[in-house]
């Protein structure tokens, strides 16, 4: 039988096949499905600090977030609804004329794996499909935008201006990252906060939420 802690360490080494076979193991065993979650919770959280101590890089890290998502799907239908989205809700997406989805989806998969739900509007999305998704998810606590191009700033920036005109402003905190996105220009645009990875997003993302 498949144990919790082997759990854990699958998911570490990203091996989605075997996570999603002991997931299914533990649960026809009788383990407790929320445990189970929490356990690979616990397990992105070593991958999140051995990403920020240096040790594996974002391809690892991507394929442990890929394992504990595919591991989540076997999970869902044994869990309170409310549990897989416990910590609320994020909405993110990838600045206008912006096509790139790789740090995006990462940060997407480790804010997931926090216990939040996410709602990702994807690459290249106008600033006025963020206000959208802000007041058709009222619950929405989090927005995070991303940029990998210096050239797509002004888009963020634009972005950020448009969110805080809107009446729905103080019950959001803004995220932004990307390779050239500084906390410095996070001020500037009045974001509220930067985040220079995808582990200390997903971090930042609890502490916003006040878990």
């Amino acid at each position: 039988m498949a144990t919790l802690e082997e759990l854990e360490s699958l998911v570490i080494k990203g091996k989605a096949k075997k996570v999603t076979a002991a997931v299914q193991e533990l649960i026809d065993e009788g383990a407790d499905p929320s445990e189970t979650l929490s356990t690979m919770i616990d397990a992105m959280g070593v991958v999140g600090e051995k990403f920020k101590s240096g040790d594996i890089f974002v391809p690892e890290m991507l394929v442990s977030a890929k394992s504990m998502k595919a591991g989540v799907e076997v999970l869902k239908p044994y869990l309170a609804s409310d549990e897989v989205g416990a910590l609320g809700t994020v909405i993110i997406g990838t600045v206008s004329g912006d096509m790139h989805d790789i740090g995006k989806n990462l940060v997407a998969m480790m804010i997931e794996s926090k216990g939040f739900n996410v709602i990702d509007l994807g690459v290249d999305v106008p600033k006025e499909k963020f206000v959208e998704a802000c007041e058709e998810h009222p619950e929405a606590k989090i927005v995070a935008l991303s940029a990998l191009l210096t050239t797509t700033m002004d888009a963020m920036a634009e972005t950020v201006k448009l969110l805080n005109s809107q009446s729905f402003r103080d019950r959001i905190r803004i995220m932004v990252g990307g390779a050239p996105v500084t906390q410095e220009f996070c001020d500037s645009i009045g974001a509220d906060v930067f985040t220079p990875d995808a582990a200390s997003a997903a971090e930042m993302a609890k502490t916003l939420a006040g878990a």
